[in-house]
């Protein structure tokens, strides 16, 4: 599903205009987004977990060449569904 599509259905299952949708998804992803800069996780109950991870320095291959490289340690986001989202899913 895409972000417009996203934003449809928002708007017809809350009765709202598709601006005014948008702009709910718009400041949602916005929110989770600071709230993950700032160091906080983002926990829905029922849906899920949004969470900072840190990924170490690793070893890797180019490719092409087949060189060892050094891949960089980075942040990663991670996400741990909620019971309610598993057990709609998974039945």
């Amino acid at each position: 599903m895409s972000k417009a599509e996203l934003v449809e259905k928002i708007a017809d299952q809350a009765k709202l205009t598709k601006v005014d949708a948008e702009r709910a998804v718009n400041a949602f992803i916005n929110v989770v987004i600071d709230s993950l800069k700032d160091g906080d996780d983002v926990t829905l109950v029922g849906f899920g977990t949004f969470a900072v991870g840190k990924r170490a320095e690793r070893l890797g291959r180019n490719p092409q060449t087949g060189e060892a490289i050094t891949i960089a340690a980075k942040n990663v986001v991670k996400f741990k569904p909620g019971k309610a989202l598993r057990d709609g899913i998974c039945g």
